[in-house]
């Protein structure tokens, strides 16, 4: 595969001419009109990568430099789709767009959790992003974007162990001007963008940019007669410049945006998608035949009302979705921030940027992803999240020793409210599901009767009875109770988490001599963060259960068989410790840690156009808490207790909700050469994470474990079934990740009107091959043990973006034409935190295009445009289905079905798109 991607890759080089315009460099723009320079020229692109304005080619770090004509030519509106334009950069969505994942280098963080922070920080206009989904929305017009690759822990703060996005909107000017735009596409796309900007007085400008969105759903609900993943959004910004000097400026920004939407569908994962799903998605043919052809758990979703053609639909979007339930949501964010930049005199200039923020999203689920109504999270405002934040930093930089040294310090705090609401219910037939499942997947299969009470033929009863021994009467009720749960669990879980940290940084650049410079930096942070919780449940025939079961479980004066059927009764019926044991129960905690960050850099020009540098970062990215009630404790402990009360309380529990914070140490060489019409950068990097925070839906939880690498060998004690197995003496425990490469990213201007790029990563981020799940070397969680000695998730060893953009002047009227391709090649990667085989993503190609006609000076604009335009089908996250696990004799033991007798779903990504735009502007 990749020497059949590797040859792919060269000929589209050839084909387009070499391109990326998310290389560091610029394509050239649509609008506005490109100057002299910016069509001939790689010199003039400046950055804030360090805190201070540079030339792109004289910063001594990895980044990437997206101008705003380059999102405007591939069509990008908000940071997903920043990864058709910069090869190390990946950004996907899950369950929720909320959960939104940025990956730089291969790494980031599983977002379907808001405990968890992002690996990569998002920052817009300065002010970060409490996480980066809210970065999922669309930005109005901006002036660029940086993509800083590797740990940026000395300015970029926490929560940037794998890199930054720096996006930047277009600010008031002293012109006034305007702009305006309509599209229409396919799915009924409809998009009006514009902006105006306003001179006021001599030293006030003011600008309004203003987007509308709606768009038609690429999926088909038709058992409710709606379409999903659809868009429905607003956005708004106000500025407002102040400048009586060129000493002074004050930028006040406030903006608002407004989505009302339905997301995110998922189909089943096929064979004809996915080989190694093998037979998991065959029903089992005698039922009591072993299982050795077929799966039971189709047998139970088929007998209720489950197609069994949507098991195998291959890259179909009709979704199978139970009556009544409901995709849609709300989400709205809107904040306010002030900047000043003031220049003090004696060279030394201040930067204050203050910022409050309210992000709140709320989203309904058919969680189950399939007709049958296993799980549901009611679309009534009852799942949300929300995070109100106020961030202030100042900067003080300037010049000391006659220009030797360029110093900057600053201090930075933040204050954050996270409020989150759960609703998680089972659906109505989750009780008869249940059974179900139980019945189907043994020994008792030959009475399997989906349409009886307990799933179970009549004349089962005596034989169940008689099996279970003395636990007979218990079990035959636990079936009874079982067969009852349905719209029961959450009535209202509320998490609460108070976040508050401070930083003190300082960067300076030593300029030992006039091409010799060594950078150095360092940052220390604290942060205190507070958590409760308040548990509303009403999941009382786990209870009944557990009084009637529990002594059951463990009884050796029973059957074994009576003990198997007590612990899956008590186990299905009190799943994810939803049971009205916790109704009203709060639990709460707190805990707080302080880190130092820094980076070393030496950097070197032994010619006018060439840098050369090395250089060392420490990253670092925030502990917290695990914001679920399942991770308090198992079901059925390993003592064979059932109830909170028996484990001592809730609140004794709430340690087990915590997570360390992670750590990164990096490395990286790199050169930059950049003269007239061509540039080239090259980085070499390798970086070590410790304490690597996974958070992994294993088709029943999400399990968040820190990810460690043990010195000493573990005898393969993490890749068994065992969870005691494993276990590395503390002195051993080390670095668990380690992410190491080559990014090479280049743009030429061959002749006038003509921009070709070309963007190139290879990149293996891999796990070490002996894996604990704690910095105290606890062992992994066997849901985990496909991970040592594999590559992370969503992290292809090989990306190839390129573009080729040409702008042909047309007669001598200043008409100009526009003829615009772009690609990103992807190898073979895993879309799942697991990496269970059922879940890998072959590589593809991707290409956008655009063609257009331009009138004099740009006043207006016609485009055709398509995005995917080869209607590549692809997976961008392939998960467990939830519950939705068959019975096996030997579970996990075979190589191609790692996960037993689980089945997949799929969250499937963008299909083509095509359109066409007008532009005016003024």
């Amino acid at each position: 595969m990749l020497n059949r991607l590797l040859y792919t890759c060269a000929a589209s080089a050839l084909a387009l001419g070499v391109a990326s315009p998310a290389l560091a460099q610029t394509a050239l723009a649509a609008t506005p009109a490109p100057t002299a320079s910016s069509e001939d020229s790689n010199d003039d692109i400046v950055v804030t990568a360090q805190g201070r304005s540079q030339l792109l080619a004289n910063v001594p770090l990895a980044v990437s430099a997206v101008t705003a004509q380059s999102l405007s030519l591939s069509g990008a509106n908000d940071i997903r789709q920043l990864s058709q334009l910069a090869p190390s950069l990946l950004v996907s969505s899950t369950g929720n767009e909320a959960n939104g994942s940025p990956r730089i280098r291969g790494i980031g963080t599983v977002g379907d959790n808001p405990g968890l922070e992002s690996s990569v920080a998002v920052f817009i206009d300065g002010v970060y992003r409490s996480r980066a989904g809210i970065g999922l929305n669309e930005l109005g017009e901006i002036d660029r974007v940086e993509v800083l690759r590797g740990p940026q822990g000395t300015l970029g703060g926490r929560n940037a162990s794998a890199g930054v996005i720096n996006i930047f909107s277009k600010k008031p000017s002293f012109t006034f001007g305007g702009n305006a735009e309509a599209t229409y596409g396919n799915y009924d796309f409809y998009r009006l963008a514009g902006a105006i900007n306003v001179p006021l007085t001599e030293t006030i400008a003011a600008r309004v940019d203003a987007v509308y969105v709606n768009r038609k759903g690429f999926y088909n609900d038709t058992t409710n007669n709606t379409d999903v993943n659809d868009r429905n959004r607003y956005f708004v910004r106000g500025q407002i410049l102040y400048q009586p000097s060129a000493d002074f400026s004050f930028r006040l920004i406030g903006d608002y945006t407004h989505r009302k939407e339905k997301c995110c569908a998922a189909t089943y994962v096929g064979s004809t998608v996915n080989p190694y799903i093998g037979n998991l998605n065959t029903p089992a043919t005698p039922l009591t035949s072993g299982l050795p052809n077929g799966n039971n758990i189709i047998n139970v979703l088929t007998g209720l009302g489950q197609p069994l053609a949507s098991f195998n639909q291959g890259y179909s979007r009709n979704i199978t979705v139970t009556p009544g339930r409901s995709f849609g949501g709300t989400t709205t964010d809107g904040g306010i921030s002030g900047e000043v930049n003031w220049s003090l005199g004696g060279g030394i200039n201040l930067t204050s940027i203050t910022a409050y923020r309210d992000y709140k999203n709320d989203q309904g689920s058919d969680t189950d992803y399939s007709a049958v109504d296993i799980l549901y999270r009611a679309a009534d405002g009852g799942s949300s999240r929300q995070f109100k934040t106020f961030t202030q930093e100042l900067r003080l930089n300037g010049e000391a020793f006659d220009g030797k040294l360029d110093w900057l310090v600053g201090g930075f705090f933040a204050n954050e409210d996270l409020t989150v609401h759960d609703n998680l219910k089972f659906g109505n037939q989750y009780g008869r599901f249940a059974t179900c499942r139980i019945i189907s997947g043994g020994g008792l299969a030959g009475f399997y009767s989906p349409t009886s009470p307990g799933c179970f033929a009549p004349s089962g009863a005596a034989t169940i009875g008689g099996a279970s021994g003395l636990s007979g009467p218990d079990v035959l009720a636990g079936f009874t109770l079982l067969d009852s749960l349905n719209n029961l669990g959450s009535t209202d879980d509320v998490y609460r988490q108070n976040s508050v940290n401070f930083a003190a940084f300082t960067h300076n650049i030593i300029h030992i001599t006039d091409t010799l410079n060594v950078t150095l930096g360092g940052r220390y942070t604290h942060e205190r963060k507070k958590f409760d919780a308040t548990f509303g449940n009403n999941n009382n025939v786990c209870t009944q259960l557990q009084a009637r079961l529990t002594d059951d479980i463990t009884n050796p004066l029973t059957t074994a068989t009576g003990r198997a059927l007590a612990g899956s009764l008590v186990g299905l019926g009190c799943q994810g410790n939803s049971t009205a044991e916790l109704n009203g129960v709060s639990i709460n905690s707190q805990r707080s840690e302080s880190r130092f960050s820094g980076t070393a850099i030496v950097s070197w020009k032994p010619i006018d156009h060439l840098l050369l540098y090395a250089s060392y970062a420490r990253g670092y990215k925030a502990g917290g808490f695990n914001l679920d009630r399942s991770a308090l404790k198992a079901p059925i402990t390993a003592t064979g207790t059932t109830t909170f009360a028996a484990a001592g309380g809730a609140q004794s529990l709430v340690g087990n909700l915590q997570f360390a914070p992670e750590t990164v140490n990096a490395y990286e060489l790199g050169a930059k050469y950049s003269t007239g019409p061509f540039s080239l950068s090259l980085a070499a990097f390798r970086q070590q994470f410790s304490n690597f925070q996974l958070n992994t839906f294993n088709g029943t939880v999400f399990l968040v474990q820190s990810i460690n690498g043990c010195s000493s060998s573990l005898a393969g004690g993490d890749r068994d079934l065992s969870a005691a197995t494993g276990v590395c003496p503390a002195g051993d425990v080390g670095y668990g990740v380690l992410s190491q490469g080559v990014e090479a990213e280049a743009s030429l201007v061959p002749i006038r009107n003509v921009r070709v790029n070309l963007g190139f990563t290879y990149q293996s981020s891999k796990y070490r091959n002996d894996l604990v799940g704690s910095s105290s070397g606890a062992a992994l969680d066997p849901a985990l043990r496909k991970l040592p000695g594999d590559n992370l998730s969503n992290a292809p060893e090989i990306v190839v973006t390129s573009s080729f953009a040409w702008t042909p002047r047309i007669g001598n009227g200043g008409l100009s034409g526009l003829f615009y391709i772009d690609s990103r090649l992807s190898g073979d990667y895993n879309t799942g935190s697991d990496l269970f085989p059922q879940k890998e993503q072959d590589g593809f190609a991707l290409f956008n295009a655009r063609v257009g006609l331009r009138g004099k000076d740009e006043q207006w604009a016609i485009e055709f445009w398509g995005q995917n335009i080869f209607n590549q089908d692809y997976a961008q996250v392939a998960f467990n289905s939830p519950f939705q696990a068959g019975a096996g004799s030997a579970p996990f033991t075979d190589p191609q079905y790692p996960g037993g007798r689980q089945i997949f779903s799929q969250f499937l990504a963008e299909p083509r798109t095509y359109g066409v735009t007008l532009r005016g502007k003024f």
